[in-house]
């Protein structure tokens, strides 16, 4: 059985020619992107930075990969200078020069020395343990280099985009932090003192530390695009920033509703004072009407009316004192808080006073019917009618006497209204006078 040919059958000029073109072309691509790999700005950084964690770890197996790759690409350069030579011996390659080129072209001719350092950190690289070199052809060689160059780029890439990205951006946030911090500080929003306060200093820390670690440690912030192969294909990991800039944001609402609270408060404290007051007279006059009541209506049940509300006169004065010590973060919420429970205290005085005079406004109704019937029996001449009279009589008597049974003197009021609606559906035209309608024994 015979031996079989690696390279497979011998190349004739124009193959070889063609072979020799596209390796060359080749040979400028790769030497194009190994010199701008070299260029890189994120390389350049990472060769100078003291790394941590997983960017640590993967910038040594890079820099082994890099190594690899230029000594793979030197062992390239030499294998095709060298069919470069034997092309040009002669313009018409003879058959030994085609045997020769077709083994160098097509077959495994290159032989790269194995180094422990690089290898070691290119696992997928590695030799069997006992050999000292290891063969490629061109193409395979090739190969090899680009999958060496896509690993090295994708990790070059991936740090510098995020230190082109997360550190300014940090920078920039913290200098907002910085001058939210003096504002905070003005207006008495401290750490202990203010859970906004509070807020900035933790705040503070986490950035601290987010940039120190994007910093020594990119890599830890990258999220690989999903199904994606491009070298550095993926985004930032913004997630820990993102939720401090959100939070930060809080913050300045939070101060800034101090800020208004430090604008407005001489405005709002006189409106609490001026509610308040209100509230105080209202019930004073509830108090008063109370009295009146008593006096003047019997057999009926008055609310007993409170005194002022003394808590909200000292919240209130506690307030002013808060002013006066510009400590405008503890106004703040004390003013919203009185806001409504002034409010609430003026509505409630104003019911009071409505339950305590509902008697009077009975008894103000009552009249009103009363003297309503009396004129609306005047004007259809009944105004003489003794029997009118008489009821009309009885019942202002009881409306206009001190203290008014409002039950009797309703029934008394009743009573007229129906004597009138009596008299006047009786009142016939044309005749002298009305009817005689007293009750028997009356």
């Amino acid at each position: 059985m015979g031996v079989t040919d690696p390279a497979g059958p011998v190349m004739d000029r124009d193959e070889v020619d063609r072979a020799l073109a596209r390796l060359g072309a080749e040979h400028e691509a790769i030497e194009t992107s190994l010199l701008a790999l070299q260029d890189h700005a994120g390389r350049r950084l990472l060769e100078g930075a003291e790394l941590t964690g997983i960017t640590k770890e993967r910038w040594s197996a890079a820099e082994a990969s890099i190594t690899l790759l230029w000594a793979y690409f030197d062992a390239y350069t030499d294998a095709l200078r060298s069919a470069r030579e034997i092309r040009s011996r002669r313009r018409w390659s003879s058959h030994d020069d085609l045997v020769e080129l077709t083994e160098l072209l097509r077959g495994e001719s290159v032989t790269i020395a194995d180094s422990a350092t690089a290898t070691a950190n290119a696992p997928t690289l590695m030799v069997n343990s006992g050999r000292l070199s290891r063969q490629f052809s061109l193409a395979g060689l090739v190969e090899v280099m680009n999958d060496l160059y896509a690993s090295s780029l994708d990790m070059v890439v991936a740090a510098d985009a995020v230190w082109s990205a997360l550190p300014a951006r940090i920078d920039l946030l913290a200098a907002e932090l910085q001058r939210t911090r003096k504002l905070a500080h003005s207006v008495g929003v401290r750490p202990g003192e203010h859970p906004a306060g509070d807020d900035l200093e933790r705040i503070t820390r986490v950035l601290t530390s987010l940039r120190e670690q994007v910093v020594s440690d990119p890599l830890a912030y990258w999220l690989p695009a999903q199904g994606s192969s491009a070298p550095g294909g993926g985004r930032p990991d913004t997630t820990i920033y993102d939720r401090e800039a959100r939070a930060l944001e809080e913050v300045r609402r939070e101060i800034d509703a101090v800020l208004t609270v430090r604008q407005d408060a001489e405005q709002r404290l006189v409106k609490l004072r001026d509610v308040l007051s209100r509230a105080d007279r209202t019930l004073a006059e509830a108090r008063t009407a109370r009295g009146e009541v008593l006096a003047k209506i019997a057999a009926t049940e008055v609310p007993v009316v409170s005194g002022p509300a003394t808590q909200l006169q000292e919240q209130l004065a506690t307030a002013a004192e808060y002013r006066r010590h510009a400590q405008w973060h503890r106004l703040s919420p004390l003013l919203e808080s009185l806001e409504q429970k002034a409010e609430d205290e003026l509505l409630r005085a104003r019911e009071s006073l409505t339950a305590v005079t509902a008697p009077l406004a009975v008894r103000a109704e009552l009249r009103g019917r009363l003297d309503a019937y009396k004129a609306k029996v005047a004007r259809h001449g009944l105004a003489e009618d003794p029997f009118l009279i008489e009821r009309y009589d009885a019942a202002r008597r009881m409306l206009w006497s001190a203290p008014c049974d409002l039950r009797v003197a309703g029934q008394a009021v009743l009573r007229y209204q129906q004597a009138a609606a009596e008299a006047l559906a009786a009142r016939v035209p044309g005749q002298g006078g009305p009817q005689d309608r007293r009750e028997p024994g009356a």
